[in-house]
């Protein structure tokens, strides 16, 4: 089963990139953020068109959004609000497997790393507390899950190009790596990326619009993430590096979003555990 998490920035004005990706990748389930559409305007007729029949929304006019589309069925969709705020940033459904999948938008938390002069941050820091404690079982818990989304926190050094330089910048700093790491925590979480890729090699997923050349000066982030549940290591794990990939080559497309797609390749006939 593959599965790839974007944050589109816009899937109205990017719809044709997306076509042109579930074409060229083929995910089994392709997992968008930022979507900035009602969910009565999203291009489904599109979407289905492209093989891509089963499809979660959850979304909003102008801002943030969340969409999950698959060629395989969908079951018990749901979302969830956090921090108080309808502003859509949570879809969840059932695979095939048994299989619950979360896709998840983190607010950003703007540009002071300081919750009492930054309203933003303030909201970023409760959001992941949320998620930790919402996550967190009652009990030791089976179940095979799948988290992904736009994190919007690089936890590791090798996810920011800079860990000196960016300890004080939003996405990297001490406390926001701490609440993600709660988040982590709660189920025992596994990244993907990071057992299949280990520091000190670098994974970027983001690339800002500010560089006149992003590859040259490559100062990127990995904010973009997929984690399983230990039910799903071997799943998750079973194809070696090769079962994981950023699409870089995606930032380079006309109009890009920001983020590039990430996908993990789960081998589900593999042992659980």
């Amino acid at each position: 089963m593959r599965i790839t998490t974007w944050n589109i920035n816009s899937v109205r004005l990017r719809i044709n990139s997306v076509l042109d990706f579930l074409e060229k990748a083929a995910p089994d389930v392709l997992c968008l953020q930022e979507t900035k559409c009602p969910d009565d305007q999203f291009p489904e007729k599109q979407i289905r068109k492209a093989g891509y029949e089963h499809i979660a929304l959850c979304g909003q006019k102008s801002y943030n959004g969340v969409a999950i589309l698959s060629r395989l069925p969908l079951q018990d969709v749901s979302s969830r609000s956090f921090c108080g705020k309808s502003d859509a940033r949570h879809v969840s459904a059932k695979l095939p497997g048994a299989i619950t999948l979360h896709n998840f938008y983190v607010p950003a938390g703007g540009d002071e790393p300081d919750p009492d002069a930054n309203e933003k941050f303030a909201h970023k820091l409760d959001f992941l507390a949320e998620m930790a404690e919402w996550l967190t079982p009652a009990g030791a818990s089976r179940q095979r899950m799948v988290l992904v989304g736009d994190l919007n926190v690089a936890p590791r050094p090798s996810d920011v190009w800079s860990h000196k330089q960016l300890l004080n910048v939003v996405s990297h700093t001490p406390i926001e790596v701490e609440r993600l790491d709660a988040v982590m925590a709660s189920r025992g979480w596994l990244d993907v990326a990071r057992e299949l890729v280990p520091e000190p090699e670098p994974i970027y997923s983001w690339w800002s619009y500010r560089a006149k050349d992003w590859r040259a000066s490559n100062r990127g982030r990995r904010l973009d993430h997929i984690w399983a549940t230990p039910a799903l290591k071997k799943a998750a794990l079973a194809n070696g590096p090769a079962g994981f990939r950023v699409h870089d080559d995606v930032r380079d497309w006309e109009k890009p979003s920001d983020h590039a797609p990430v996908t993990v390749d789960f081998d589900l006939a593999a042992k659980s555990g």
